[in-house]
């Protein structure tokens, strides 16, 4: 490569670091805000209602059992 290209790689590298260096921090920054809101928003929230869908599950469950064995008692 000859030294005017490389010069220009040296310049585009500065002028990249000098828009992008702080970039990391403050993606650092605000990954751990969202990690924080996922942690105290959204998975409360996720466990609540997985626990309600679980529970109304359940009830569909024990009234189709209870229907299937009145269906087998009706049988001849």
């Amino acid at each position: 490569m000859t030294e005017q290209a490389s010069g220009r790689f040296e310049n585009v590298g500065r002028k990249l670091d000098e828009h992008f260096g702080g970039c990391s921090e403050r993606l650092e920054e605000d990954v751990k805000r969202v990690i924080t809101f996922l942690n105290e928003k959204v998975v409360p929230e996720v466990r609540e209602n997985s626990t309600r869908a679980l529970r109304i599950a359940a009830e569909q469950l024990a009234r189709l059992a209870d229907h299937l064995e009145r269906s087998r008692k009706a049988q001849p």
